[in-house]
């Protein structure tokens, strides 16, 4: 296991340096000149509402100049190098926008996004284990059907549609006032309150964004255990269990459902990275003060900084999230040795 670990790991170095220069220059070489939407698209050149000749040339000194000073007026690969070199003392640099230093602002909005993120991973789990149990062990029931039509529905449904009619009928106007229609704290929050309505407030606050950041996680991750355990449920230790004379509870809770939960474990590896990119349309669409919202804001503004540092923390949560649902097999398929597996 601890070969296996360390190969991992060492694998997962030139992973993440050909992912972050790709990135790199991808978002470098996107349309839109930083600088120039500084300048607020005022360098239109010529023609009518355009600069004159003596008022380009000072915007142009004062581009250069701004350029210069963030560190874009050199060539791509050398940028890619003093940004790596940065990165290895967890410098982001600063941002364009307000002139912050980036790993402040990111530990600032991150506290709001992992309470969302981790109430709707645990939300997925919750439901969609459950469901997907139900659905196997009562295959073609009515109860089945409408749970298969219902997740199909909620998977294709997109989430800011979902999430904007929430609001609309849920979040005040002129219908249903059930949940407040975004940010984290009620309007008279109070510091002095007791914790247990602090709690509640968040709660209050966090159950609409929440729910629209998973309800297609659960609807997918739910199909996907009802195949998995009617797939178990045709083998052979089945019948074997069944004809010692065991319970349908006992057959289904203790034989099947470990070996059924095998592939839900390594889906883990997909359902964070999904969270953590839905959760930029979410945390826009409610006003959270989360990372999500503050790299949406950052690709408007072509805040290269703070778009190059949200994606290099997605980018190793994704690797470990990986390497996570890989280790997770093992506790519940013990006959899994990684440390045979690699050569």
């Amino acid at each position: 296991m601890l070969s296996y670990l360390v190969q991992r790991l060492l694998l997962m170095i030139p992973t993440f340096f050909g992912i972050t220069l790709i990135a790199f220059f991808i978002i470098h070489l996107a349309p839109g000149d930083p600088a120039e939407l500084r300048a607020g698209g005022g360098l239109a050149a010529g023609g009518e509402g355009g600069l004159a000749s003596e008022g380009r040339g000072a915007v142009d000194r004062a581009l250069r100049e701004w350029r210069a000073q963030f560190g874009l007026d050199g060539p791509l690969h050398h940028q890619y190098l003093v940004w790596l070199k940065n990165l290895f003392t967890l410098h982001f640099g600063m941002s364009f926008k307000d002139h912050q230093a980036v790993w402040g602002k990111i530990l600032e909005r991150l506290p709001a996004t992992l309470k969302l993120n981790v109430f709707s991973i645990a939300l997925v789990y919750l439901i969609a284990i459950p469901l997907g149990i139900y659905s196997a062990s009562h295959q073609y029931s009515f109860g089945d059907q409408l749970t298969t039509v219902g997740a199909f529905v909620l998977f294709a449904l997109p989430s800011f549609w979902v999430g904007t009619m929430a609001i609309v009928f849920l979040g005040g106007g002129d219908f249903l006032y059930w949940f407040p229609p975004g940010g984290l704290l009620s309007v008279d929050y109070s510091p002095q309150w007791p914790w247990w309505q602090k709690v509640i407030d968040q709660a209050w606050h966090l159950a609409l964004p929440v729910l629209m950041l998973s309800y297609g996680g659960f609807a997918g991750l739910s199909r996907f255990m009802r195949s998995s355990m009617l797939e178990n449920l045709r083998q052979d230790f089945v019948l074997v269990a069944r004809a010692k004379g065991l319970a349908e509870r006992v057959v289904i809770y203790k034989h099947v459902l470990r070996n059924s939960l095998i592939p839900i474990v390594t889906i883990m590896a997909s359902i964070i990275p999904g969270l953590i990119s839905g959760s930029v349309i979410i945390e826009t669409l409610f006003s959270i003060p989360g990372i999500g919202q503050l790299s949406y804001e950052a690709v408007l503004a072509r805040d290269y900084p703070i778009i190059m540092a949200v994606f290099t923390i997605s980018s190793v949560l994704t690797l470990l999230s990986i390497l996570l649902s890989d280790l997770l097999l093992t506790l519940v398929d013990p006959r899994i040795a990684f440390g045979r597996r690699l050569v």
